[in-house]
C-alpha cells in the first residue's frame, strides 16, 4: 500500500509540472543592431566628387586643344589652344598675355553686319618642323647675334645631345612663323647663350632656316622662374625667344624676346 501511494504521489507531481502554464517559461531574443539590415533605397547623402563649383563652365567655350605630346607644355594644367577662342567669356577685345608681352589668341573686335554681329579673332602663327626643313648637317637653322659676335647652328630638341652641338629648338614651338623658341648653355665649352642677358632693347637677332632669313629686334630681357613656360606659347606675331640658365640660380632662367623688324 505504501509503495502504491509513493507511486501515485510521484505521478501527481509530474502531472502538475506538465500542466504549468506556458507563460511561466520566458524567452527573450535581442533584435539586430540598427543599421545592419534593411538600408533605405533612398539616400540623401551628398557626395562631393570635385572641388570645383557646380556652375563651372564645361562647355566647348572653355575647352582646350591640348599641346603636342612631348612638348614643353604637354604636362602643364590648362595649357594648349582654346577650341573656340572667339567664344571666350569677357570683352570681345580682351587679350591673354604671357611673360615678356607675348600676346596669345586675342579675339578681335566684333564687326556688325546687317544680319547681326559676326565675331572673329586673330589666329596664332605656327610652322611645324618637317623633314624637308633640315639641312644636310642635321640642323634646322643658324642663329646670329651681331652684338655678341655669336653665330650658332640650331638643332631640334633641348636635350644634352642637341645643346652639345649648338643651340636647341624647343620641340612643339614654331620654327618660322609665330614664336620660335631656342635654348642654349650659359657656361662651359658651348656657352653660346652666356651673354644674352647683356643684350639691349633694339639689338638685332637673325635666324636663317630653309624658309629664309628673318631679322628680329629685342624688346624684352628678363629673368623668369624655371617653371614659367608661358614664354613658349604660340604667338600672333613673328617673334623669337631665347632661354638659358642663370649662373648659380637654378630656380631662374634668362629670357630674351625679339619681334620681327
Amino acid at each position: 500500500m505504501k509503495k502504491y501511494l509513493t507511486t501515485l504521489l510521484a505521478a501527481c507531481c509530474m502531472l502538475a509540472a506538465f500542466s504549468m502554464p506556458a507563460s511561466a517559461l520566458e524567452y527573450h531574443f535581442d533584435g539586430p543592431d540598427a543599421g545592419l539590415f534593411g538600408r533605405p533605397t533612398s539616400d540623401d547623402t551628398i557626395y562631393v566628387t570635385m572641388d570645383k563649383p557646380a556652375n563651372t563652365d564645361r562647355s566647348k567655350n572653355a575647352a582646350y586643344i591640348p599641346p603636342a605630346f612631348g612638348s614643353p607644355t604637354s604636362y602643364t594644367l590648362n595649357a594648349g589652344e582654346l577650341l573656340t577662342p572667339n567664344l571666350v567669356s569677357g570683352s570681345a577685345t580682351g587679350t591673354v598675355s604671357g611673360t615678356g608681352g607675348v600676346t596669345v589668341l586675342p579675339p578681335s573686335a566684333s564687326s556688325s553686319t546687317a544680319g547681326g554681329n559676326t565675331g572673329s579673332y586673330t589666329p596664332v602663327k605656327y610652322t611645324a618642323v618637317t623633314k624637308d626643313l633640315y639641312y644636310s648637317g642635321g640642323y634646322l637653322g643658324t642663329l646670329k647675334i651681331p652684338t655678341l659676335g655669336l653665330s650658332v647652328k640650331v638643332y631640334q630638341g633641348t636635350d644634352a645631345d642637341a645643346l652639345r652641338k649648338g643651340a636647341g629648338h624647343f620641340a612643339g614651338t614654331s620654327i618660322w612663323e609665330g614664336n620660335v623658341a631656342i635654348a642654349g648653355h650659359n657656361r662651359g665649352v658651348n656657352n653660346h647663350f652666356g651673354k644674352i642677358h647683356t643684350l639691349d632693347i633694339g639689338d638685332t637677332i637673325k635666324l636663317t632656316t630653309q624658309l629664309g632669313t628673318r631679322s628680329y629686334e629685342v624688346y624684352s630681357v628678363s629673368k623668369i622662374g624655371v617653371d614659367d613656360t608661358s614664354v613658349l606659347n604660340d604667338s600672333t606675331e613673328n617673334i623669337i625667344t631665347l632661354v638659358t640658365c642663370v649662373k648659380n640660380q637654378p630656380d631662374y632662367r634668362w629670357c630674351v624676346q625679339a619681334r620681327e623688324k
